[in-house]
């Protein structure tokens, strides 16, 4: 493994598979959430946020059959 980057905090490896791997200062692994978040502010890998979907999405598809209904008429 090759270290990428080194803070008080934390230590940033590659792995052979071109993986990173975060470990804490205490040398245990850190996954889920915080590590993406710790990649991501170092620039090495962009994460895409998921967009929560408004109530307003849903009523406007409840709407559209009328809509199509009163289309064929």
């Amino acid at each position: 493994m090759e270290v990428v980057k080194k803070t008080d905090a934390y230590v940033i490896v590659k792995k052979r598979s071109g993986r990173f791997g975060v470990k804490n200062s205490s040398g245990k692994w850190i996954n889920g959430e915080e590590k993406v978040k710790i990649l991501v502010e170092a620039g090495l890998v962009k994460a895409a946020v998921a967009k929560k979907e408004e109530p307003v999405a849903e009523e406007t598809a409840e709407a559209a059959p009328a809509e199509e209904a009163s289309a064929e008429a």
